[in-house]
Formats: structure tokens, sequence, C-alpha cells
């Protein structure tokens, strides 16, 4: 009786796993293609080059752009930074010039592209980078010089960030800016800027005083409590200076900022040269796997001038062990640019993430009302996930480019692909059956496809099949489907 049983049991698991295998005739003739990575730059959600608009001060590095003018030469540029002191903004409590923002932005929103901002309360080329009228309704802060700290006749103010006066009025200014800006779809990202000289979390170049990680925590807080929808980022330089008996590789404020939900940027890489071009990329492996990582590198012409920059292939590096999605343009863009060409070419190949279609095929020929199965092999030949995720779909064409069929993979998300190294990330292969075309009740009405030559579509996008990322493959209809082949439809007789 038990060997019987086992016999059933075995039996029923047979029919189970033959139901789950793809219907294949012994004799179907398959097209199969292998397309390769046309090597194109690409724009797509979640990554890419950073223009700095605003830089601090309000005349770099956008200033010398016409109006009409956004770069679009530029290969991959997804995304323009204003990084603006606060003053610039509230002129008197609760009075704003958010002109200065959305000026600049609106340029480049009708292109497509969003914005990034971070909002500085310490400068060291003005004196009040925090609005003077905080300063006046009590807040306290400190003069101090440039390279000397605090002094008594120092030409720059910065506030005590743990003041309660200051932090009252920076919570009225977030919350105002959130009403704006927060959960925008034209907003990539949010910097917490408020601390520290540059809005880099450090005083090195202001007062040289030290915070507690506690008004470190204080300053993200106020970010998390305003924004609750937007990308907020952390610098890496909020990590806790020198800390006695810390564990090494362990900062509690950017483990904090982890755990609320911000990502990482590291300003300022090849502001060292050599192995001390960056530091942190440790600290990045954090962040990566479920975040976007920023990387900004130093103002490109002083790190040439010092002879630190060299060829930028420390940049490249960089973008490999942080595992980057975004990188900077920190200088004047088209200079920038036409210097470093193939530097932008080799970044562009890696930053990010970028799906690469190595295999494809399907029958060479159905009858309607059938199902089809389709097979691809897909490699993430990036260095991050694809965080935004997407499904592939394959559309159906007719000669005129009308669409008579879309069928989407809602079982294979892309952000699972896996990372590695240039041309060695695991390919995954995505086996799937589409049905052709459902049978309706209604007896008078014609459904389906009908028999003729249809040209063979792939994209990536939605769960009901709207492009929305670029792939590096050829013959692009427009709206990011890439055309791979044709798949003839015959009636039930199979003509």
């Amino acid at each position: 009786m038990a060997k019987n049983k086992r016999r059933w049991l075995l039996w029923i698991a047979l029919v189970v796993f033959a139901v789950n295998l793809p219907v294949t005739s012994a004799d179907e003739k398959r097209t199969v293609v292998r397309p390769e990575d046309t090597g194109a730059a690409l724009e797509n959600p979640g990554m890419g080059w950073v223009l700095h608009y605003y830089d601090n001060r309000a005349d770099k590095y956008g200033s010398r752009l016409s109006a009409s003018d956004t770069v679009d030469d530029f290969p991959s540029l997804t995304v323009i930074y204003l990084r603006i002191p606060w003053s610039y903004l509230e002129l008197e409590e609760g009075r704003f010039n958010w002109s200065v923002l959305d000026t600049p932005a609106q340029r480049w929103v009708a292109k497509g592209k969003q914005i990034a901002l971070r909002i500085s309360c310490s400068e060291s080329f003005m004196r009040y980078a925090t609005p003077q009228w905080v300063e006046k309704a009590g807040a306290k802060g400190y003069n101090f010089e440039r390279g000397k700290g605090v002094i008594e006749d120092g030409p720059f103010w910065e506030p005590n960030f743990d003041d309660p006066i200051f932090l009252e009025k920076l919570d009225n200014f977030l919350a105002a800016l959130a009403e704006r800006y927060d959960g925008n779809p034209e907003v990539a990202f949010i910097d917490v800027g408020s601390l520290g000289v540059w809005g880099e979390g450090h005083m090195d170049a202001s007062s040289k005083r030290v915070y507690s990680a506690a008004t470190r925590k204080k300053h993200i807080d106020l970010h998390c409590k305003n924004f609750k929808h937007t990308l907020l980022a952390v610098n890496d330089d909020y990590a806790e200076p020198g800390v006695p008996g810390r564990r090494p590789g362990y900062y509690e404020v950017i483990d904090y900022a982890r755990a609320k939900g911000l990502t990482l940027r590291d300003d300022s890489i090849l502001v060292e040269p050599g192995i001390e071009a960056y530091y942190h990329a440790g600290m990045a492996q954090a962040f990566w796997p479920n975040l976007p990582v920023i990387l900004e590198s130093q103002h490109y012409g002083s790190s040439k001038e010092r002879g630190y920059w060299g060829d930028g292939s420390l940049y490249l590096k960089a973008v490999e062990e942080y595992h980057a999605s975004y990188a900077s343009i920190h200088w004047w863009p088209r200079e920038f640019l036409n210097e470093n060409l193939d530097l932008v070419r080799r970044i562009n190949l890696r930053l990010g993430y970028r799906l690469q279609m190595l295999e494809a095929s399907w029958p060479s020929e159905l009858s309607v009302n059938s199902s089809f199965r389709f097979v691809a092999k897909w490699r993430n030949g990036g260095v991050a996930p694809c965080l935004p995720g997407g499904y592939p779909a394959v559309t159906l064409k007719d000669k005129a480019g009308g669409i008579v069929g879309v069928f989407v993979d809602n079982g294979f998300n892309v952000n699972t692909l896996y990372i590695g190294p240039p041309g060695e990330a695991k390919i995954r292969t995505e086996n799937v059956s589409f049905e052709l075309a459902e049978p309706l009740t209604c007896p008078d009405f014609e459904s389906g496809i009908k028999p003729g030559i249809y040209d063979l579509y792939i994209s990536v996008g939605t769960r009901t099949g709207t492009p929305r990322i670029a792939l590096p493959l050829p013959e692009s209809d427009g709206q990011r489907r890439y055309r791979l082949g044709v798949l003839k439809i015959g009636d039930s007789a199979g003509r």
C-alpha cells in the first residue's frame, strides 16, 4: 500500500512538473537574435550625470549658458543640481524668492530632466548663507575666517547648528520648501545640506567647531520630518569625526541616516591625489544595493591645476567601487565634456544600470489564438541595480506601425539582475509563455490578432507595457521599444 502511495505521489509530481514546462513542439522553428550593445549613452530614471547649475555661488556653473542652452550635447545628463544658500531664497521671514530655483529648473524639466537641491546655511564666500534675519531673531552664531576658524572680526557668520532659534527657523523654511518639492516627480533627490560649510557636514573651512552625533541627527530628522516622499541624501562628511573607541568602518550618523531611508553622497572625489582620491567606498556598500549612490568630483579645473586629475580614471574607479548611480559635472559643463570625452564615454558604459539583452528567441510562425514562448538572456552591464525596476514587454506592430499586441512578463523584474565587473555579471534567462489572443464570449465581436507578418519589439517598463527604460539596442521606435525581428501569424489552418 505504501509503495502504491509513493508511486501515486511521484505521478502527481511529474504531472505538476510537466504543466510548468513551456509547451514547444519538437519541430518548432524559432527566430534567434543576438543583438550587440550599441555603446549608446542612455538617459534613464534614477541614474546619470548631474550638472551643477548653481554651485553654492550663483555664478557657477550655469551662468555662462544662455537661457535656451540646456547642454543637450552632454550624453546621459539627467539631473540639474541647484545648490544655493538659504539666504537667496527666504529674503525675509516668510517671504520667498522661489524663482531662483524655478527659472533654471523649468528649462530642463521641459526636456524631461529632473532637478536636485541642496540648501546651505554656511558658506566661505559670503557672510550670511543663513539669512541675517535669523541672527537678528536671536540665533547664536560665530564669526569666522576661512583657514583660521572662529575669530571676533571674521568676515563670515555661521550659526550655532544646535541653537534652538536657528533650528526653529530652519524647520519653518524646510516646511515651505517641502510644500513645493516633496513628492514632486521633477525632483530626483534633496541633500541634507543644513549643517557645515557648503552643506557638507564639516566645519573644516569655516568655524572649525565640532558637533556631536546628536546634533547631526537633528538635522537629518528635520529633513525627514518635512520630506516624507522625496529621496534624501546625506553627505559622507556628516559622519561624526574622531570618536575614540569607535570600531573601524562604523559611523553612527551614517548608519542612522541609512536606517531612515536616506542615500549616500560623497563630495570632492579627487580633491586629493592617488590612493587618497576618496575614502568612503566602504561606507557606500550599505547603500547601493537599495539606494542610488551619488558621487561628486572635486572642481575639475582645481583638481587638474593641482595635477591630481590625470586622465580622470580614478573617477571611473570611484564609480566602480561606490557602485554609483549618479556622477557630477562639477565644472563648466562643455569644458569638462570636451576635455574628458573618452572618460565620459567610459563612465556612461558603467554608471548606474545598463540592461543588455544578449539573446532572444521566439517561434518563427504561429497560428491565431495560440500561445508562444519568448526566451531572452539579460545582463546588467552597470555598477548598480536597476532600482526603479521594470518588466520586459513584447510588442507586435503592423506595417503602418500600429500596435496590435502587447505582452508583458510580470514575473521578471529587471531589478533582480546581478551586478558584476564589466562584462562579467551573471546572466539571467527569461522564459515566458504568452497567449496570442484571449477568445471573447461575444460571438459578433471579432477578437484577436489577424494573420499577417508583424514586427516584434522588446521594451522594459511598467506592468502594463509602457516603456520606461532605454536599452542599448538598435532600431528604436522613438518610444523606447526596440525592433528585434518579425513574427508570422497564420490562420488556424496554419496558412
